[in-house]
């Protein structure tokens, strides 16, 4: 294996630099409020965890150089397992024989897209990769991974983050514009009045060559096709593997909206849909839909390893995975033969863990390059100092307090209310978003085009909740309410909200338990309906209601695991359907209008804030465009020594 990296044998090192800095007043204050636990819960059920040495360990020379676990790795130990054998008690190459007869191990620095397949050495090593400061920048953000495939993620850092990396989709969005463009697919129409989608996709787009697989074409309709039948068609051979559940798009009701997906010719695929639907071109212009390759699909069903699909990826992006430690960091390498052109830094190290030492420090520190979702309360900081940029861009997303309308008592709307009228949110602009939000009215942000400018914001009056609540019976209560650990775009300190939130409801007798609660352990705690409030968010990069609305609080959302409040109206999902029938924007304004009024009365989730989408990195970093919709593009980030040296 290759040699563990300067990243990870440099850590300790910086980390205790990085602890000096905790005992001064700012770099302490700052550390605070932006370390919070985010470790990677990923078993082996799901992503093979790294074994990966200790920092103690890595200090004293006690662990081999080649200790690092390396995607190969993965494959390795995911098909060792499958044959009921450890990877100590099987040869490697003789674990993966039926894929080294076609898949090399490494490919040939030279070699196209096109060029013939590298023979396989069993014991081959990947290249080794220069210093990190000299061929990339790494890019620092709390959250974990369950899935390296987007299309069963329902939101987190295999979305915000490695989507827009590792794959492409048919469509995009420009970031500054909000318009739809095109991106695998250059071109498409609209037949049937909105009901038959065609797309003429581009040609030559190479798909990765990794450790584990070397195509032998570039993508087609065929890649489209598959991607898309996986998920729609129950009965499709690869829908259930890893699962079987798609989140976003069950949450739609994609499988019973779209109606086929057809291949015209190579270069050409049609969705025919069972109605017109006006927000069906924005739904694949989401980081939720990334292009496959039915090649690499079909070579895992012929080696019996279908689950790797989902766990070592293969996509058309500008970078493709190389290492992944749980927990620790993943490492992507430049995909030389990306279709837009060559990306300019030649490996991206993501920083998973947050430590001891506080995000801000390591920012400090230069031990990051880039800092996601910085903490409001750090801005006067990291303006201050001259060796860091701040962006602040508008974002299409919200926080919300969703309540469990299923559950007693909190299915009284007039309960609702009450704990509605007992949050201070003016208290969670100040403490938590330090001016980078606006409270919210609505579920949908104020930049949507259906955003409700009569919706009025909740008000804070604890006396008349106080009141409220003697006359339900109710004058003192237990509930309990389950909060994320990590920061996201839409709240970048959940566990304080929380608190402050807490603080709200025990002044109106309301005594509420936290419980802290992270990835898809949130999820099963919901789906086994014993909470009775959550603290959550959406963030997508879609400008369509739509993105909103159904994933959050449609009847279908429930079983997709997206519908936190487990509320479902029949007249609700109504409205949302009369409106993707119309192709006039006026007449799905005002079903969405009608939506906004339904959801204000009923008050199945509380939305609280709209916040900007934040980011900061070291001067010398360029190239870097922030996303509105929560993701950044990597593909043209380049590293300016001058710049960074003499700000």
């Amino acid at each position: 294996m290759s040699t563990q990296s300067d990243y990870s044998l440099t850590r300790a090192a910086v980390t205790l630099l990085a602890a000096l800095l905790l005992t001064a007043g700012t770099a302490r204050e700052a550390g605070a409020a932006g370390s919070q636990s985010c470790g990677d819960n990923v078993t082996g059920s799901d992503i093979p965890a790294a074994r990966a040495p200790n920092a103690a360990q890595r200090r004293a020379g006690a662990v081999p150089a080649d200790a690092a676990f390396k995607p190969a790795d993965m494959a390795v130990e995911v098909a060792a397992k499958s044959a009921g054998m450890t990877v100590d008690d099987a040869a490697k190459p003789q674990v993966l024989a039926t894929e080294a007869a076609s898949e090399p191990d490494v490919v040939a620095a030279g070699a196209g897209p096109d060029a013939a397949p590298v023979t396989p050495r069993s014991n081959a090593a990947p290249a080794p990769l220069p210093p990190i400061r000299q061929s990339g920048f790494v890019y620092c953000v709390s959250g974990m991974v369950t899935t390296f495939n987007p299309q069963m993620a329902s939101s987190g850092v295999t979305v915000d983050t490695l989507s827009a990396q590792l794959y492409d989709r048919l469509l995009a969005v420009d970031p500054y514009t909000y318009r739809l463009i095109p991106e695998l697919a250059q071109r498409w129409e609209v037949l049937d009045n909105g009901a038959t989608y065609r797309f003429h996709l581009r040609k030559n787009i190479a798909f990765q060559r990794t450790a584990w697989f070397t195509p032998t074409r570039t993508l087609n309709a065929d890649d489209v096709v598959f991607s898309f039948a996986r998920m729609l068609d129950a009965h499709h051979p690869w829908h259930a593997v890893n699962g079987g559940d798609y989140p976003y798009f069950d949450s739609l009701q994609f499988p019973q909206t779209v109606q086929s997906v057809k291949r015209i010719d190579n270069d050409t695929v049609e969705f025919r849909l069972e109605s017109p639907d006006a927000s069906f071109l924005w739904h694949l212009a989401t980081h939720y839909a990334p292009v496959l390759s039915a090649e690499y699909a079909d070579r895992l069903t012929a080696s019996g390893h279908q689950e790797q699909l989902d766990r070592l990826p293969v996509g058309t992006g500008p970078f493709m995975l190389n290492e992944y430690h749980s927990g620790q960091f993943i490492r992507l390498t430049r995909h030389e033969y990306y279709w837009r052109g060559k990306p300019r830094m030649a490996q991206v190290v993501i920083d998973l863990s947050s430590g001891g030492i506080g995000r801000l420090s390591r920012l400090l520190t230069g031990e990051c390059d880039v800092l996601a979702y910085p903490a409001a309360s750090q801005l006067s900081i990291l303006r201050d100092d001259p060796r860091l940029r701040l962006t602040l861009r508008p974002g299409m997303n919200i926080a919300y307090l969703a309540f469990n309308t299923r559950k007693p008592p909190l299915n009284d709307v007039r309960l609702r209310h009450a704990i509605a009228l007992a949050i201070n949110n003016p208290r969670l602009m100040q403490s938590i978003y330090y001016g980078t939000a606006e409270t919210a009215a609505s579920l949908l942000p104020r930049a949507s085009w259906a955003y409700d400018n009569d919706a009025r914001v909740t008000e804070y009056n604890p006396a008349k909740a106080r009141a409220l609540l003697r006359e339900l019976g109710k004058p003192s209560l237990q509930l309990n309410l389950l909060v994320p650990t990590a920061s996201q775009s839409y709240n970048p300190s959940p566990l304080k909200t929380a608190e402050l939130i807490q603080a709200d409801l025990a002044q109106v007798g309301i005594r509420l338990t936290i419980i802290p609660v992270e990835g898809r352990f949130q999820e099963a705690r919901l789906t086994a309906v014993n909470h009775d409030m959550t603290l959550s968010g959406w963030s997508t990069d879609s400008n369509d209601p739509d993105s909103f609305f159904r994933p959050l609080l449609s009847c279908a959302a429930i079983g997709s695991q997206t519908n936190y409040a487990r509320w479902c109206d029949p007249a609700f999902d109504a409205l949302l359907h009369r409106a993707l029938f119309s192709q006039q924007l006026a007449s799905r304004i005002g079903a969405y209008h009608e939506a906004q009024r339904m959801l204000a009365q009923q008050l199945p989730v509380l939305p609280l804030a709209s916040s900007l989408r934040l980011q900061a990195y070291r001067y010398g970093i360029r190239g870097l465009v922030l996303s509105p919709f929560g993701n950044a593009s990597f593909a043209g980030v380049y590293r300016d020594e001058r710049q960074e040296q003499t700000p």
